[in-house]
């Protein structure tokens, strides 16, 4: 194939972009690789290694935000929602005039600029633009608008005052929310810009939104499952497909073509380090005994409790999606669960249907078939990963259980029982075999003892003793999970809710319910000598040692019905 003009790769820097820039240098020989990128230092990285790897490729870059105007492209969304003229930018650009949100869209200008004869598009569009998240915005409005009734109805003339202002932002902000003129707006904005240019070929590197999962999917960004937000990623990603089919429909336009992975995409690389939520280290705090009485609060102030320091993990790093400890990658990709598919085989299925290869993995030509599955490769390398951060927890002295970034609380809670009964008893018969009072009593007593206590509390997780009635506590508690209400009222029934959901659950009842689980595990151990592959089902477990990744994946595909139905 000759060589194109140019190619540009929206999103070029990322973990997937890059990986398809390295391809597309590699293999196609472009006359020009752009590398689009949300941030300068990212793609200034991105062009340094690209210029180091092909020194004869002539490569440029651009970064900012495409969804935006060119003047408003290094801005944060709250920054935008914030400036009241800025909104008002925003509300035109998704309703108003389309020719005049052409003339000030940064990526019509990119396109313009560069005249690509090929886009691969890898920025994450359903993430972008689902995470504005609608719901919390329209709770806010909602709760506005009615405490502005309220001061109607009262006469209150101050406090409609100091309302009027608040409720304009709350509803604005509300309006620009909305996913679908967005996604609609950016669709109708680069199918005009590709006509111009003469682009002949998008190839856009979708998402399902869950990894190939359903609406079982027991994963989300630490918030609690179900996740409307995590749904709503999903239905603006499949809603951006339906866009893109219909416009490789669209006479005189360029080819269309999507890949959308449905597995985990992984890895960047292995690493010890600081675990962090938005830009800031997660610090680790002394957790403290408190009695469990009628009021709970889910949030207190950290000076009320001593710092120890940094939370500091031996982990992956799989690019966009996150950083996770051993356990939660673990989880994440054992066998009917989200398993995983690597950067550089999507990039090679993208230099394929560049050069006009069937792949089988184009969405657009085949919706029904062609989400990309879990690789045999990445199945490989996934032990490799695991025995390595088993290797560097050893040297570090720590352990990579979870650290509450892949979420739900649910499975940080899991992960950590099943590590510390993985501690005490080794086995799966041992813990069958035992007493559950003393498990609780001694289990209760490691913790004591024990530094990983802190790490657990400090991520949002709390430790109910045996008896039920205190906790091992930090600064705040992912559940019971209350928006904007620190205090919940504490009954027997919710304890129960509450400790099912969130909390290291150190009571006996719960050591028979590990019990159970383990029991029907050890029964299903070994049948694949006598039935061959056949014995490989979701009730199937491989070893006698409690390998805690592989159990809570086993709990998700056996209890939860949380798994994957296709691979």
């Amino acid at each position: 194939m000759r060589g194109p003009r140019s190619v540009l790769i929206l999103g070029g820097a990322g973990l997937i972009g890059f990986e398809i820039a390295r391809a597309v240098a590699r293999e196609i020989e472009p006359r020009l690789l752009v590398i689009g990128g949300l941030f300068e230092r990212e793609v200034e990285e991105a062009l340094v290694a690209l210029r180091e790897e092909f020194p004869t490729l002539r490569v440029e870059g651009v970064w900012g935000d495409i969804f935006l105007r060119t003047e408003d492209r290094g801005l944060t969304r709250r920054q935008l929602v914030e400036d009241p003229a800025r909104r008002e930018a925003l509300f035109q650009d998704l309703f108003g005039d389309l020719d005049r949100a052409y003339e000030r869209s940064w990526l019509v200008a990119i396109i313009r600029r560069f005249k690509p004869e090929v886009i691969v598009d890898s920025i994450n569009t359903a993430t972008a633009i689902g995470y504005q998240d609608v719901y919390t915005n329209s709770i806010e409005a909602r709760d506005t608008l009615a405490r502005l009734a309220r001061a109607i109805e009262r006469r209150e003339a101050a406090t409609l005052a100091a309302l009027k202002d608040e409720a304009v932002r709350k509803i604005e902000t509300l309006i620009v929310s909305q996913g679908i003129p967005e996604l609609v707006r950016h669709t109708l904005l680069l199918y005009r810009a590709m006509v111009e240019a003469g682009t002949r070929l998008y190839l856009k590197i979708g998402t399902t939104g869950t990894g190939g999962m359903g609406l079982n999917i027991p994963y989300t960004h630490s918030e609690d499952r179900p996740s409307a937000l995590l749904i709503s990623k999903s239905a603006i990603a499949f809603a951006h497909t339906g866009l893109l089919f219909l416009m490789a429909r669209t006479a005189g336009g360029p080819i269309v073509k999507e890949i959308k992975p449905a597995a985990l995409v992984s890895y960047r690389r292995i690493a010890f380090q600081t675990v962090r939520r938005g830009s800031e280290p997660v610090s680790i705090y002394a957790s403290r005994v408190e009695p469990l009485g009628e009021v709970l609060l889910t949030i207190r102030p950290p000076e009320e409790f001593e710092r120890l320091g940094e939370l500091s993990v031996v982990g992956v790093d799989t690019g966009e999606n996150g950083f996770f400890a051993r356990g939660e990658f673990e989880t994440i990709t054992s066998l009917h669960q989200m398993e995983a598919v690597t950067p550089e085989e999507i990039a090679q299925a993208a230099v394929l249907e560049i050069k006009g290869s069937n792949t089988g993995v184009d969405v657009i030509a085949a919706i029904d078939g062609a989400v990309m599955p879990p690789s045999y490769r990445a199945g490989y390398l996934r032990g490799l990963v695991i025995e390595r951060l088993k290797h560097l927890e050893k040297e570090t002295g720590t352990y990579s259980i979870a650290i509450g970034q892949l979420g739900p609380p649910e499975l940080t809670k899991l992960l950590y029982e099943a590590h510390l009964l993985k501690m005490r008893y080794k086995t799966l018969t041992a813990v069958v075999e035992a007493d559950p009072e003393e498990m609780a009593k001694s289990l209760y007593r490691l913790i004591c003892r024990s530094k990983i206590r802190d790490v657990i509390t400090s991520i949002g997780v709390p430790i109910l003793a045996p008896d039920g009635r205190k906790l091992f506590r930090g600064p705040f508690i992912r559940i019971p999970e209350v928006k904007g209400e620190p205090r919940v009222r504490v009954t027997p029934a919710a304890v129960d809710r509450w400790a099912r959901k969130g909390w290291v659950d150190l009571r006996p009842e719960n050591m028979r319910v590990w019990q159970r689980r383990f029991r029907e595990m050890v029964r299903n151990i070994g049948a694949m000598v006598d039935q061959g592959s056949a014995a490989i089902t979701r009730a199937s477990y491989t070893s006698e040692k409690i390998n805690i990744g592989e159990v809570v994946g086993w709990i998700f595909n056996n209890e939860e019905r949380a798994y994957r139905i296709k691979s």
